[in-house]
This record gives structure tokens, sequence and C-alpha cells, in this order.
């Protein structure tokens, strides 16, 4: 039941990427990058919202910058092998130069955004996630020496529950839809705090 719960949703969450990019242009993404920004500011503080936005940026120009790039300037005007490069260079200049590659790159920037204000807080919700495993890990081993059934049931529901919410806050970074401030550095918290209560109802030997 987990494989096939997770093995869906993720199979849903790589047709989600697909579609949208050929569903909307490039422009709706770009105004909810600005929407919420502009609510990241109100929310948090200028302070915080313009670090957040430049650290998404960086990281975009980080993944160009590591992109090859065919060198068709110094190629001689006789050279054969030149003259490939420069209609290969067009050929795929051509290729991503398009609504379609467009939405892709501004889907990808407002991730970033989006992952970046998860990755902001994961230092601090780091603390309540170890917390909760090492309290399911002490109910586990309480549970085995009491000879207490541990629940498989809720194990399976609970390990489900937490890789569909998983998968839906992969589907909430990836989404132009609507989000508040919190959504994004609560999400860990609400997948890892799913898993440790399946991990509290794993069955544990000895």
């Amino acid at each position: 039941m987990i494989r096939a719960t997770a093995i869906v949703s993720l199979l849903g969450l790589l047709v989600l990427v697909l579609w949208l990019p050929s569903a909307l242009p490039a422009e709706r993404f770009l105004a909810r990058l600005r929407a919420e920004h502009e609510a990241a500011v109100a929310f948090w503080g200028p302070e915080h919202a313009t670090r957040l936005l430049a650290r998404a940026l960086d990281t975009q120009d980080t993944a160009r910058a590591a992109t090859p790039r065919a060198d068709t300037d110094t190629a001689a005007p006789g050279d054969v092998g030149g003259a490939v490069s420069r209609q290969m260079a067009g050929a795929v200049a051509d290729l991503f130069d398009n609504p379609y590659f467009r939405s892709i790159d501004a889907l990808l920037l407002l991730a970033g955004y989006r992952a970046v204000a998860l990755v902001e807080w994961l230092p601090w919700t780091l603390v309540v996630l170890l917390a909760a495993g090492a309290d399911a890990l002490a109910s586990r081993a309480v549970k085995a020496r009491e000879f207490r059934r541990l629940d498989p049931e809720m194990f399976a529901a609970q390990a489900s529950a937490a890789v569909m919410a998983g998968c839906l806050a992969m589907v909430c970074v990836v989404a132009p839809v609507p989000l508040h401030p919190l959504v994004m550095p609560c999400a860990p918290l609400v997948v890892g705090l799913l898993g440790a209560r399946a991990l509290g109802c794993f069955h544990q030997r000895g």
C-alpha cells in the first residue's frame, strides 16, 4: 500500500510538472512569484523576503551558468566543424526559445523561491522533528517490552499519509496557486510528524 501510494503520487507529480508549462504561460508563474514576494514582505518583513528572492535568483543563475553552451564565435570562416557547431547552436536556441521552455524557466524560478523558503526554516523544524522521532522510538521500545500489539493498519495509514503529504508539498512547490508564507516552512513539520507517528507503530523485534 505504501509503495503504491508513493508510485502513484510521484507519477502524478511528474505529469503535473510536465503539463503545467504547456497549459500556463510564463507570465502566470511570474505573477504568482511577485504576489508571494509581496506577501512575504508583509508577513516576514522586507529583509527576510529580499533574502529569499536573492537566493532563489542566485540558484537559477548558478544552474544557467552550469549549462554548457557551444562556442561559435571563434570558428574560422572555412571551418566545416565551426559551421556545423553554429547550426547546432541555432537549432538548440530555437528549441529552447519557445513558450513551453520559457514557462518551464518561470516555473523553476517559482519553485526555487518556495524551496528556498522551505530550506530557510529547516534548521528550526529539524529540532521538532528530532524530538518527535526520539519520542516515537521510545514509544515503540516501551510497547515492545510491554508485549503490546502494534497496529500494522495504523502504520500503513500514517506512512501513506506522510508520503502523500510529502508529494502534496512538492506539488505546492510548483503549482501556481496562492500559498500563505507559513505553508512551506510548515510542510516538513507535517511530513515529519506523520512519519514519526508511523515509526511509533512499526513493529520492533526483541
